[in-house]
């Protein structure tokens, strides 16, 4: 039994005293201790990868609308997007507009797909040695609702009043530059042709004598 000291009489009594209570310390688990500082690990990268991402966002041109190969960009068919990262794909800042216009569409350019200038080109659709010709056609004489420039066709002659019955057809191969409606019932294609077949060409649509068929659409 423990003595203790009374405060009013000033002598000691006989009274039990409670011991203090010891309060251990728990011992945290090697498992969770990991766990914890795992977390706090994955936490600090998301936050350096979301800052990453926001300085990584800039202003790139896009494809407005569908453009065709061959086709001149103009201003109507890009447009500025605000893209975050754009790793891989290289395109082109919007700050460069004067750059792609007035080049050339390489392939056909999809609406809402990032422009980039593999897809450009300055070269013309007229090659070395080439020539370009006009041919009129009925629109039940063209192969396709829309001729589009960069097609490979093939022009065929048709028989003449002077022809024989068993007379081949000559064939030439051009390129398709661009198509024009003037009125409904006529269609004009301008097309890029070798040189030496310009007269031939010329001659046989002067006299309704030639027939097109699309070998290769671009």
């Amino acid at each position: 039994m423990t003595v203790a000291t009374s405060p009013t009489l000033g002598g000691p009594i006989d009274a039990p005293i409670t011991p203090p209570r010891i309060v251990r310390q728990r011992r945290m688990r090697p498992g969770l201790l990991g766990l914890a500082v795992l977390l706090i690990a994955l936490g600090g990268l998301g936050s350096a990868f979301a800052i990453t991402s926001v300085r990584a966002t800039g202003s790139y041109l896009a494809v407005a609308r569908a453009v065709p190969v061959g086709t001149v960009l103009s201003a109507d068919d890009v447009v500025a997007v605000q893209v975050a990262g754009g790793q891989g794909l290289d395109p082109v800042s919007s700050d460069r507009v004067a750059e792609v216009l007035g080049k050339r569409a390489a392939v056909t350019l999809t609406p809402g797909t990032l422009l980039t200038m593999a897809q450009l080109t300055d070269k013309p659709l007229l090659a070395a040695g080439q020539q370009q010709v006009s041919v009129g056609l009925k629109p039940s004489e063209v192969p396709a609702k829309r001729l589009r420039p960069g097609d490979k066709v093939l022009l065929f002659s048709t028989r003449g009043e002077n022809d024989s019955a068993g007379a081949p057809a000559t064939r030439f191969q051009a390129t398709v530059i661009d198509m024009a409606t003037p009125a409904a019932n006529s269609v004009v294609l301008y097309l890029a042709l070798a040189a030496r077949d310009v007269p031939a060409v010329v001659a046989l649509a002067a006299g309704d004598r030639i027939a097109v068929v699309l070998s290769a659409a671009a």
